[in-house]
């Protein structure tokens, strides 16, 4: 096994494979939904809503603002694991999230950006820290 193995606050060794200068911080988000970093030394993600530059940090804020933009929640008997959302019965376009909060990561995030790119924006966490 090669790479760098590091101690964390508890005594834990964790293996490092390509290690970078963040990856040894190992900090953990410091609110749900901020994401997650997806390999070393990644930085969490932040949702923010543009209009008022307004971290996302519960469902209950990102349903208000996606209603406001035209979405609607769309009820899936068939996947009761997801919070999902559709433009119009027109539109192909759906967002699915997971049901928790807590599991809501950056791929959700740009998911949001790519079908709301004028209203939403994904930042990384630490540089933004004022929105926290």
């Amino acid at each position: 096994m090669s790479g760098v193995w590091i101690f964390d606050k508890k005594g834990v060794a964790h293996l490092i494979k390509n290690p970078t200068r963040e990856s040894f911080e190992l900090k953990q988000p410091a609110y749900p939904g901020t994401g997650t970093a997806t390999a070393p030394g990644a930085r969490p993600r932040v949702l923010v809503y543009l209009p008022e530059n307004e971290m996302i940090s519960s469902y209950e804020e990102l349903e208000r603002r996606l209603i406001e933009l035209g979405w609607t929640r769309f009820n899936n008997p068939m996947r009761s694991d997801l919070l999902q959302f559709h433009k119009s019965d027109d539109s192909a376009h759906l967002i699915s999230l997971p049901k928790s909060f807590t599991n809501f990561k950056s791929l959700h995030m740009y998911d949001i950006v790519v079908k709301n790119p004028s209203f939403f924006e994904v930042r990384n966490a630490e540089v933004d820290n004022h929105l926290i």
